[in-house]
C-alpha cells in the first residue's frame, strides 16, 4: 500500500492529491450534514424537537474549524468520527423502508472517511517538504 501511495505521489504530485482529498472531503462533508439534518427532521413526530438533530449534527460541526483551517490533524480526527455515521447509515439500511438513506449515508461516510485520511497524508507530507 506504501508503495503503491508513493508511486502515486510521485506521478500526479503532492499538490494535485492535496487539492483533490480536499475537494473530496469538502463534497462528502456538505452531503453528509445535509442528509444527517434531514436525517433529524425526518424522524420527527407531529411535535419537533431540535435535541435529536443537534445531536446528529454537533459531531460534524465540531471539525469545521479544522476544515476550514486545513488542519491535517483534524481531517484525521474527523476520518474516525466519520465511521460512526458509516455504522449508523449500516444500521438504517437493514431498517424496513429506510435502506437508501441508510446506504447513502453510509457511502457518503466513506468518501468522507477516505478523503479526510487522504487529506491528512498527503497535507502533512506536503508540510514536511516544504
Amino acid at each position: 500500500m506504501r508503495q503503491w501511495l508513493d508511486g502515486l505521489e510521485t506521478r500526479h504530485g503532492l499538490d494535485k492529491l492535496t487539492q483533490q482529498a480536499r475537494q473530496l472531503v469538502l463534497v462528502s462533508f456538505v452531503i453528509l450534514l445535509l442528509l444527517v439534518i434531514y436525517r433529524g427532521f425526518f424522524i420527527q413526530g407531529e411535535t419537533f424537537n431540535w435535541r435529536p438533530v443537534v445531536a446528529f449534527v454537533l459531531p460534524l460541526l465540531l471539525f469545521l474549524p479544522s476544515i476550514i483551517g486545513q488542519r491535517a490533524r483534524g481531517h484525521a480526527w474527523l476520518a474516525f468520527v466519520s465511521l460512526l455515521y458509516f455504522t449508523q447509515g449500516v444500521m438504517l439500511a437493514t431498517l424496513p423502508g429506510q435502506g437508501m438513506r441508510g446506504v447513502l449515508e453510509a457511502v457518503i461516510s466513506l468518501a468522507l472517511f477516505t478523503g479526510c485520511m487522504a487529506y491528512a497524508r498527503f497535507r502533512s507530507r506536503q508540510q514536511r517538504q516544504g
